[in-house]
């Protein structure tokens, strides 16, 4: 039975990128050695890392002035190493679900933190509109996706100071203007490669403001100079994320990928508009494309973990919802295949054939 992954992450990838990771767990390109044991700094994985960094510029057509690195801790680590780094005397936040709310708990702990705009009255189900920026803060920090509650940012916000996104589970997915940000981050888990590595997208040009002494290895400017190597990198899923971005570009670059995103989300909120026994707590301009959140009908609540099992029988997996939300998540991140989609919905149907009144 073909397995369907609607995981919200770590998630799915695209089949040659396993398959080619798995040939380089066993023989990285013909040298008799695998990738996970060769040292990296040998000719053999700095190769890895150039194709790597050279295809996330190609890729989301990045200009001059940006360096691409790739580190350890997860997105969560690039929470303090942001403040640490830009913040000087004050930040500026917008609070739209969990990981935002982590982003400026971190961020408090280096300086005054303003909070422009927050969704949270509404449990996070729609994206503040008509906030202002302040033009003395050093930075606005945004999470373009989130994930546990299915909204996401669509468009590239104008900042009269440097924008810094949290762009973990929506990277790819359609094509973003660079220009815009001081940084990019987030981690590969979504669409990029497995957990264990995280990217920075950073405008050089931001850095050295601060006043306080940076450590070592929370310096962008040290891993900068370094090459994403000051410390051992996480080589495996340095690997798998180049074998994805070769995958990206081979299928028609980013362009390509929201097209079918948005081609995919659109067939599953119609779906959910039309069965009588979901619903979707998302307001109609702030759903994600990445993260389909959806719940029962109040009078067919008690069906949940029927559908669950339903749709496990049918080989689908990870759609259980966030408890912070319930109900079910379905994320389609740019490996997940269209038929798993129409797979769902076929499911959703016959489920409703089922249980419908």
């Amino acid at each position: 039975m073909k397995k369907h992954n609607f995981s919200a992450g770590p998630s799915v990838l695209a089949r040659e990128v396993i398959e080619n990771t798995a040939k380089a767990v066993l023989d990285l390109n013909g040298i008799g050695l695998s990738v996970m044991e060769i040292s990296h700094r040998g000719k053999d994985f700095q190769a890895v890392m150039d194709e790597a960094v050279a295809l996330f510029k190609e890729v989301l057509n990045i200009p001059d002035g940006y360096q691409v690195l790739f580190l350890g801790g997860g997105a969560s680590m690039q929470f303090c190493m942001v403040p640490y780094n830009l913040l000087n005397k004050k930040a500026a936040y917008l609070e739209t679900g969990t990981w935002a709310k982590k982003a400026i708990k971190e961020a408090k702990l280096f300086g005054e933190v303003e909070v422009v705009a927050s969704s949270s009255d509404k449990n996070f189900s729609y994206i503040p509109k008509g906030f202002t920026i302040p033009a003395d803060a050093d930075y606005f920090h945004i999470t373009t996706n989130n994930t546990i509650f299915g909204t996401e940012i669509l468009e590239d916000i104008d900042s009269p100071v440097p924008l810094v996104a949290d762009m973990s589970s929506d990277i790819f997915s359609r094509p973003v203007d660079v220009s815009k940000y001081g940084i990019i981050y987030g981690g590969a888990q979504k669409n990029l490669g497995p957990a264990g590595v995280a990217f920075v997208v950073i405008r050089e040009d931001i850095l050295g403001k601060v006043d306080r002494k940076i450590p070592s290895m929370l310096d962008y400017k040290i891993h900068i100079d370094n090459g994403s190597m000051f410390n051992t990198p996480p080589c495996l899923p340095i690997y798998t994320c180049m074998e994805t971005l070769r995958w990206i570009k081979k299928l028609g670059g980013v362009e390509v990928m929201h097209k079918m995103n948005q081609e995919k989300a659109a067939l599953l909120y119609s779906e959910i508009e039309r069965n009588t026994l979901f619903t979707t707590p998302v307001e109609r301009e702030s759903r994600s494309i990445m993260n389909v959140v959806f719940v029962m009908q109040p009078e067919y609540k008690e069906l949940e973990q029927d559908f669950l099992k339903f749709t496990a029988e049918r080989g689908m997996s990870g759609l259980k919802g966030h408890r912070s939300v319930g109900g079910f998540r379905a994320s389609t991140y740019n490996a997940l295949e269209r038929e798993s989609v129409v797979a769902l919905i076929e499911a959703m149907q016959e489920f409703e054939r089922l249980h419908g009144k």
